[in-house]
């Protein structure tokens, strides 16, 4: 009992020294301006590629650790890259322990070449220390490097005096060095660095009076506060620790906006040209970090609400190339429900005021450009600055689900731009919109949008309800060419629960007679991403199958608002088990995971490391009262 207290006094304490040296009183933070500023501060992974590049921000500095061969006929390399469970072995493999947020304690297995390695990071306000534990050692060990710099352009000098490097950053000095003996080896590299065998344990840290011994009763320190953080979820600690390693993991620095990011995976980011967040997905990181950590949660809803267009809609995607957004189509509208839960924790009003006159564009949005006889449809518009859209599958990938049974038989309507399908998920997630948003509305004494914005999700609400289908007990997607119901159905079919439109009779027919339907949505592993006995199902590929992390949560969402506790709970305990059997394995959490089986890596489509699906564990957790 004694050592736990003392485990949370340091805790305490490290907090408390954190605070410091961000140099910001968060109680004071009250803009998105203050928010950067907290937030980008201190020794993380902040690079894109390289989970082995630690970087001291706002400066810059940077120390990466590297590996080179010995001996590669016909000549040796370098460790170029690391990537979470990388499938290319010419670059080194991260396998995530562990990852808080803000960079206090990193914890990974490094595979690479014949050697594996235990790396982990602790910090101490300015300063940073580096274990490095060998595990297994290849027949000709590798060099191991301290690689210097000063990154994304910023001034400042590097220059090594024996074995010490200094650093002079913004009028701030570091000095790097290593508890090992230094090789004297000439490398051609254009900062200073530090060479040392990689065959024994050695720690890499700036600041001076420090030995090996001494980092790693530190870095042991670190670890114990970890696990004490985690282990106030109790059964629920696992789970809690895979989601905060899915964001930990993925936090960037987004050089060209200035500002800190999860995209749903960072690799991803670099692929597009330095990062890239996607509508659904990035409002989704939000919720999650709103479990313990409402500035990372502030931070990336309002980055994507931000990232609104000209045209007034939050684009699919935003990223750093050249055509940055998509300019012809949006994605699932559900920035005002997120953003509502967000508040719903934290009360801080000024969050509100930073999303909410973006979320009202966009609102207002769907309502002029996707109203198709009344209903709500999927589409993409005309746009001199889209060369690939306005054409079915754009239609498609704005609804999120790629490629979805859904749309099998739909028609792209090619004068209105849109498809020829009144969308229940599209209906509900604008309708729980428009009323999350009048509450916001309300929240900042906006009466008269807040009017609006109630009155708009009445219109379609009255919309919605004409798609239930009495017979099947179920809402239905109508194809408005034929006038018929779709006979597809997906987890999307239960989302007017979301909006709040059915009756309690009409949310319990659905879940006694449809998710509760083993020919349908019942299963070991839930939800799938369309019934079991869609023709579609056998495919397992992408939407066409594979159970997705968002759908859980938004049915989850929608059954919240019922009377319905035991299949709250029944996906809660369906979402926990499908989430810890990747984890518990492989330390994974997959973009998507089979239905039938539970395997996430079956199929090349399924990211290996994927931040939303880290609401697999937030459905859980909320369940709990983790909320």
């Amino acid at each position: 009992m004694m050592n736990k207290i003392v485990i949370l006094l340091l805790s305490s304490l490290f907090l408390t020294s954190c605070w410091k040296d961000k140099g910001i009183d968060n109680s004071k933070i009250d803009n998105n301006e203050k928010l950067q500023e907290y937030l980008l501060q201190g020794w993380n992974t902040w690079d894109n590629p390289n989970l082995l590049n630690f970087i001291y921000m706002p400066e810059g500095l940077s120390l990466r650790l590297n590996f080179r061969t010995t001996y590669r006929a016909p000549y040796p390399y370098f460790l170029n890259q690391t990537n979470l469970h990388s499938m290319d072995s010419s670059q080194g493999i991260i396998t995530p322990l562990a990852h808080s947020y803000d960079g206090r304690y990193i914890d990974m297995i490094l595979t690479w070449q014949g050697m594996k390695a235990r790396i982990q990071v602790a910090r101490e306000r300015r300063d940073i220390m580096i274990l490095y534990t060998p595990i297994e050692v290849p027949e000709n060990p590798h060099l191991m490097i301290l690689e210097t710099g000063i990154l994304y352009n910023k001034p400042g000098r590097i220059e090594k005096n024996k074995s010490i490097i200094q650093a002079d950053v913004s009028q701030k000095t570091f000095s790097m060095q290593s508890s090992a003996e230094e090789l004297n080896i000439p490398l051609a590299l254009p900062f200073p660095y530090i060479c040392v065998n990689s065959t024994e344990e050695t720690a890499f840290f700036t600041g001076y009076g420090r030995s090996l011994e001494k980092v790693k009763e530190y870095v042991k320190k670190r670890r114990e506060i970890y696990e004490e953080q985690q282990s106030k979820y109790g059964d629920l600690a696992s789970a809690h620790e895979a989601m905060r390693n899915l964001l930990g993991w993925n936090i960037i620095y987004d050089a060209f906006n200035n500002r800190a990011i999860t995209p749903v995976s960072r690799v991803w980011s670099e692929a597009w040209g330095g990062y890239v967040l996607f509508d659904w997905d990035t409002y989704f990181t939000a919720a999650m970090f709103a479990a313990d950590d409402k500035f990372h949660a502030y931070s990336n809803a309002i980055a994507i609400t931000n990232s609104i267009t000209p045209g007034g809609f939050v684009p699919n995607f935003a990223s750093a190339l050249g055509n940055a957004s998509s300019f012809d189509r949006s994605q699932p509208p559900v920035g005002s429900t997120i953003c509502k839960l967000i508040y719903s924790k934290y009360q801080d009003k000024w969050f509100l005021s930073e999303v909410y006159e973006n979320l009202l564009l966009w609102n207002r949005w769907w309502d002029k450009a996707r109203n198709n006889s009344g209903y709500l449809s999927w589409g993409s518009d005309p746009s001199e600055k889209v060369k690939d859209g306005f054409t079915k599958q754009a239609a498609m990938f704005e609804s999120g689900l790629d490629n979805s049974p859904l749309f099998d038989e739909a028609v792209f309507n090619e004068e209105k731009h849109l498809l020829d399908l009144a969308s229940v998920d599209l209906m509900s997630y604008y309708i729980a919109d428009c009323k999350a948003l009048a509450f916001i509305a309300g929240e900042l004494g906006k009466e008269e949008a807040k009017t609006e914005l109630l009155e708009r999700a009445e219109k379609y609400s009255l919309k919605l309800m004409e798609l239930w289908d009495e017979e099947s007990g179920i809402y239905r997607d109508k194809n408005l060419v034929t006038n018929e119901f779709s006979t597809h159905l997906s987890p999307g079919n239960f989302y007017p629960m979301l909006a709040g439109v059915p009756t309690q009779e009409q949310a319990e027919r659905m879940v006694n007679e449809h998710l509760m339907n083993p020919e349908e949505f019942f299963g070991e592993f839930m939800i799938p991403s369309i019934a079991r006995n869609d023709p579609g199902f056998p495919d397992n590929e992408y939407w066409r199958g594979r159970i997705w992390a968002p759908m859980n949560f938004l049915v989850y969402l929608g059954l919240r608002n019922y009377n319905l506790p035991e299949a709250r709970k029944l996906i809660a305990d369906k979402s926990l088990k499908l989430i810890m059997k990747e984890w518990n394995e492989n330390h994974r959490v997959y973009e998507n995971y089979n239905s039938v089986t539970g395997v996430g890596g079956d199929v090349k489509s399924s990211d290996s490391f994927y931040s939303w699906s880290g609401l697999l564990a937030l459905i859980p957790l909320m369940e709990e009262g983790n909320w």
